[in-house]
């Protein structure tokens, strides 16, 4: 039995029932990516989605990119939770578990010590983006905005589909009243994910700010 036939008497009605999650469970990796492609069947389409969240790897953001255009609204959902959830997995079990404190501390406000926490996460593993995306999260928190910059840089370098950075970006050239370097990125978010609903009010509320600026210079 081809790859595509079983998806198709395994994924037949499930998305929606109680069997759903199970199912998508049960998908390989290679499986998961056949049925986000299947254009005809979109309770197929979002079993594939969920189940990358479990196995999918940074080689499919190409993917699920993709998939955060789908018309249907719970793919594009289950895709952006997905992509957290991969860029969430370093692929080694001790730096995620030390991820996971940061995390927590963060959650906490304990600034300094989440910076540390994702340092060494950094050090163990510099080529984990989120690790930097974690950390220049911290650095906007605390008020120090170059430095958050900078680890933005580097998750870019790592992983060019993060939306959450460039809004990342977006939000720090707020602070540094620079709202055209602003919405320049916050553009670059949407292109990459346009279901953020906040970062488009953001843009919305610069555009109409920078209009009455140059309004007022004139």
């Amino acid at each position: 039995m081809t790859g595509r036939w079983w998806l198709v008497l395994a994924l037949a009605g499930a998305a929606l029932s109680l069997e759903g999650p199970a199912i998508a469970a049960d998908l390989t990796r290679e499986q998961a990516l056949a049925a986000i492609a299947d254009t005809r069947d979109v309770e197929t389409r979002r079993l594939g989605v969920l189940a990358l969240g479990e196995r999918g790897l940074m080689a499919d953001m190409p993917q699920l990119s993709q998939a955060l255009r789908d018309v249907d609204p719970l793919v594009r959902a289950f895709a952006e939770n997905t992509m957290w959830r991969v860029w969430s997995r370093s692929g080694d079990d001790a730096v995620d578990q030390l991820f996971a404190v940061g995390v927590e501390q963060m959650g906490a406000r304990l600034g300094e010590a989440a910076v540390e926490t994702f340092t060494e996460v950094i050090r163990r593993r510099p080529e984990f983006a989120e690790g930097w995306n974690k950390r220049a999260t911290v650095y906007y928190l605390v008020g120090e905005y170059e430095k958050s910059l900078a680890d933005c840089d580097e998750v870019m370098k790592r992983n060019p589909y993060h939306f959450g950075a460039l809004s990342g970006y977006g939000m720090i050239y707020l602070k540094l009243d620079r709202p055209a370097k602003a919405l320049d990125y916050l553009q670059q978010a949407l292109r990459v994910n346009p279901n953020l609903e906040s970062v488009q009010q953001t843009v919305e509320m610069l555009k109409s700010m920078l209009i009455q600026r140059r309004k007022d210079t004139i």
